[in-house]
């Protein structure tokens, strides 16, 4: 795998969706602006003469509402990587209580000294039966990294190394606080179609007056604002994907870990076991893999498609794999073993 190329890859296409994001939302405004305009010339008329500051006010309303959604998105999701990750079922490792979690410890202290960055906390989802993972935190001191059970059961310790490092690269870029700000922007949008919404609503009497055409109006454009910003975001989340896998095979120096850990995925896929413990909508971006499926996929999934992955990480095509291939309980790290510091600590 040409990890140092995807990584520049994945950044460069970062920052041009990231500049597509902004061009989206100046054609937004303009948008209302000629919908507004539109709307004062049926109700008031007067050729071009508009009120003072018109359009300076509904550009600052429009902001308002985008901004503002924001703002409301992302304090929700603010509230600090392990109260979010409680939030969702999981809990501390105790590394006590099994090898299983004192290797994943083990593994996460290891990582981060390899990705030079502090060791995020370990957490645990025990009731999530599916191979999965997700990091989520604004800033290294209320960074986390939480495992599912079956990741636990079923990957080997090189396997863990993989998934694990995937998801520090996500906590090493800056990935949680991106699209936490992307998911509080299209929030924002969505805010502009509900209002489109409210203005359409009937008086007292049940009767509808002007104000319900301009709500059609307002609340096309928001739809596809709304629209236009998930699938910016959906297309953002994806390359920051590339570039975790990408580091993840930077870090632990080989493949295998990684794309075995995807290849079980898919092979759990093919019985249809999902993660049913983190199915909810706002969380989907931060997983290793979300599962999702539908027309709309391929515009609006966070991730890219678990065939394409693999083919990413191997060179090609490669077939899934049982959960439990190459698992073998019967050789647990031994208590008290401390890891050897990896000496594959990489600078770019």
């Amino acid at each position: 795998m040409r990890f140092f190329q995807f990584q520049r890859d994945a950044r460069g296409q970062t920052r041009r969706l990231l500049w597509w994001f902004a061009v989206m939302l100046a054609l937004l405004l303009l948008a209302i602006n000629g919908v507004l305009a539109l709307a004062w010339q049926v109700t008031v008329g007067g050729g071009l003469d508009y009120p003072r500051h018109f359009f300076s006010v509904n550009s600052g309303v429009t902001l308002l509402f985008v901004f503002g959604g924001w703002w409301v998105e992302a304090s929700q999701l603010s509230q600090g990587g392990e109260a979010l990750a409680r939030r969702l079922g999981a809990r501390e490792v105790r590394p006590a209580s099994s090898d299983d979690e004192r290797r994943y410890a083990q593994v996460v202290q290891e990582l981060a000294i390899a990705a030079g960055m502090r060791p995020p906390q370990a957490m645990v989802l025990p009731r999530e039966a599916a191979i999965n993972a997700f990091a989520t935190g604004w800033h290294p001191a209320d960074a986390v990294v939480a495992v599912t059970q079956g990741a636990l059961e079923s990957l080997t310790r090189e396997e863990l190394q993989g998934m694990v490092a995937h998801e520090l690269s996500h906590l090493r870029e800056g990935d949680t606080r991106l699209n936490m700000r992307l998911a509080g922007m299209v929030f924002g949008l969505e805010m502009i179609y509900r209002l489109g919404q409210s203005l359409m609503q009937p008086d007292d009497h049940g009767r509808r007056h002007i104000g319900f055409v301009l709500g059609v109006a307002i609340m096309a454009v928001g739809w596809l604002g709304w629209l236009a910003g998930h699938a910016l975001q959906a297309a953002v989340s994806r390359q920051r994907e590339f570039l975790a896998d990408a580091r993840a095979v930077q870090w632990t120096r080989q493949r295998e870990g990684l794309g075995r850990v995807l290849r079980k995925v898919a092979g759990q896929w093919q019985r249809g076991q999902v993660a049913q413990q983190l199915r909810q909508p706002s969380v989907q971006h931060m997983l290793l893999v979300s599962g999702e499926t539908g027309r709309l996929a391929r515009w609006l999934d966070a991730h890219p498609p678990l065939e394409q992955r693999i083919a990413r990480v191997y060179g090609g095509r490669m077939p899934p794999l049982a959960p439990n291939d190459g698992r073998d309980p019967a050789l647990p790290v031994p208590a008290g073993r401390v890891p050897a510091v990896p000496s594959f600590v990489l600078k770019d």
